[in-house]
């Protein structure tokens, strides 16, 4: 794994990246800087999450809709606008179990009735809009059906899961934690991913733990043939 080097303030400042034009290549996601007092540590795409993002930079599969690449291996989450500009890069919280698939009827059970195996975040592509409140806030719904979203960290979080700290850790080796939602910090989340996808929502790709990337996203055949891959 490759161990991404993170450090957040407070408030969460997120430096943007600016995009440079090109006739055949947009620019992969680069390292993304956060601040923590006077030092700066990027965050870095896996290989996979460079794939995706270029994939959906070229192909346009985001259909102009802002959108963001979970990269679960690294713990992170990339955000683009409708035209493929980097907007930031933010450490995550994720389903405490491994796995790419969501059990079935677990978006109709109760957090407290759900198994060990069954807290996972699933890949694939989706159609993200904010919806039905969650504790009296309105979310940010990556998967309504299996009640998977992206959203700060809960007030009643118990304080024994230490989520804050697992964020704001030097490496992603224990941002494992949800049921499922990813959690994003709470400044990021207010400031610029909620604003962006307020309106009409916007693709959300969550990269597998697992499965062959293709598997989840085959359309990166096409890249890959494009490529000459």
């Amino acid at each position: 794994m490759i161990h991404v080097l993170r450090a957040l303030t407070g408030l969460a400042l997120i430096l943007p990246v600016v995009a440079e034009a090109r006739t055949t290549r947009v620019k992969a996601p680069q390292p993304v800087s956060a601040v923590s007092g006077d030092a700066e540590t990027p965050i870095t795409p896996s290989p996979a999450a460079d794939r995706v993002a270029q994939w959906v930079a070229t192909s346009k599969d985001n259909r102009a809709l802002p959108w963001a690449v979970v990269d679960k291996e690294n713990a992170a989450l990339f955000l683009f606008d409708g035209k493929g500009k980097p907007l930031g890069a933010v450490p995550v919280l994720i389903g405490i179990a491994t796995g790419d698939t969501a059990s079935p009827g677990v978006g109709n059970k109760k957090l407290a009735d759900l198994g060990p195996a069954e807290k996972t975040t699933p890949a694939g592509r989706f159609l993200a809009k904010f919806g039905m409140p969650v504790a009296g806030e309105r979310v940010l719904w990556v998967d309504y059906a299996t009640s998977v979203a992206i959203h700060p960290i809960p007030k009643d979080a118990a304080a024994r899961e230490k989520r804050r700290e697992r964020m704001l850790s030097p490496t992603p080796d224990d941002n494992r934690i949800t049921f499922g939602c990813i959690n994003v910090p709470k400044a990021f989340y207010g400031r610029v991913l909620r604003p962006l996808f307020r309106g009409k929502g916007g693709y959300v790709y969550v990269l597998p733990d697992s499965t062959p990337i293709e598997a989840v996203f085959p359309r990166l055949r096409v890249q890959a043939v494009v490529n000459g891959g």
